[in-house]
């Protein structure tokens, strides 16, 4: 299975099959110990269960990515969001066997002090740098366990660090939310609100049709969102994993949407509750132009439409909502995803106990009907 021999021009050819009947490896040196020392590492590969064909590396990154890609089980946003990462390395033509940490940390730094054009700041940000080597890693990984690389190039990178969630995240007042509901156009004001209170996404509020609704047993259930095609159309399909979900609704937001209702051209539980062109929803970039507009005369410049969605769960953990609760209404596909993005607004352990001991202070300082007197002590 494994041998090595001398050619006739001095050198040692080292030579051995991975499995019966498979193609012969070969290589040669000009000496005989360094043939033996690279057939002892395949070998022991082989019998360690790390063997890796030295001819499958030669594949480039581009070529196996699109391989790989061809294989997975996608939604269509996550297809678009694989090839997006997947195009954006400064590696797509290196050869797998030659793919260094060094190509992975040089793509990073080039994501992180790119050039985006005239009035935008260089490189992309934080979060978007890490969803993008995240999405990378699953290409390098999937490399590895077809044996086309020993390990992954990717592990250990550093990345740029991102802003913390308390920080980051950009809560609207009451007052704001006011005002972007007072200087939305008549029929966007049910969309800000319906973000607002009930914390559905862009795409998923723009995919409401009227039969969604029983604002008699006040309720909505989600179950489609809105995606953007190339060339500008719109695509329906389901919402992001763990997004179907029904979210109860305040009596004033069921105001809002029955009179929205009322305002919609012709019946039957099939119409759409937005419109947006050729009879279809509205899509990201139609939502995007209304809800600058309204930000614009709201005096909000810097806030985002999702925003309104973080209201929506800093209210419900501010009454007192646990966190499966808030998962649930947000459509979080987990528990850890609610408290990796909220756990600041929840209340800790001092803030519970400067409570308790507040409430013992006003009972015990309370007025009383009774004077209290040391007369009669003995």
């Amino acid at each position: 299975m494994a041998s090595i021999r001398k050619l006739p021009d001095g050198r040692w050819q080292a030579q051995y099959r991975p499995f019966p009947g498979g193609k012969q490896i070969t290589r040669t040196t000009r000496r005989k110990t360094d043939a033996q020392r690279w057939l002892d590492e395949q070998t022991t590969a082989l019998v360690s269960g790390n063997y890796v064909d030295p001819n499958a590396g030669r594949v480039t990154f581009g070529e196996y990515f699109e391989r790989w890609a061809a294989r997975q089980l996608w939604a269509p946003g996550t297809e678009r969001a694989m090839t997006l990462a997947a195009r954006s390395v400064t590696f797509w033509d290196v050869p797998m066997r030659s793919l260094l940490r060094s190509h992975v940390e040089a793509w990073v730094k080039h994501m992180q002090t790119m050039d985006r054009g005239p009035g935008q700041p260089p490189g992309l940000a934080p979060g978007t740098i890490r969803t993008r080597f995240n999405n990378v890693r699953a290409t390098l990984r999937g490399a590895v366990k077809d044996r086309v690389i020993a390990a992954d190039p990717g592990e250990g990178v550093r990345l740029p660090r991102a802003r913390r969630a308390d920080v980051a995240m950009q809560l609207p007042t009451a007052g704001q939310v006011r005002t972007l509901l007072d200087s939305a156009e008549r029929d966007f004001r049910t969309f800000v609100a319906l973000a607002a209170f009930a914390g559905l996404r862009l795409g998923e509020a723009a995919a409401l049709k009227v039969g969604d609704f029983d604002l008699d047993d006040r309720r909505l259930v989600v179950h489609r969102q809105v995606q953007r095609e190339r060339g500008g159309g719109v695509e329906i399909r389901a919402p992001k994993y763990g997004s179907e979900r029904t979210i109860y609704l305040a009596d004033g937001l069921v105001t809002i949407v029955r009179g929205h209702m009322a305002r919609l051209r012709g019946r039957g539980a099939d119409r759409w509750l937005f419109h947006g062109e050729n009879g279809n929803p509205p899509h990201q970039n139609t939502v995007g132009y209304w809800w600058r507009k309204t930000r614009t005369i709201a005096g909000c410049p810097t806030t985002k439409l999702h925003d309104l969605r973080h209201f929506y769960a800093s209210g419900l953990i501010a009454a007192g909502c646990d966190v499966v609760t808030v998962q649930r209404s947000l459509g979080h596909s987990s528990a850890t995803v609610t408290l990796n993005t909220y756990a600041h607004l929840w209340p800790t352990a001092e803030d519970r106990t400067r409570a308790a001991a507040a409430a013992m202070l006003g009972e015990v300082f309370a007025p009383t009907d009774e004077q209290l007197t040391n007369d009669g002590a003995a």
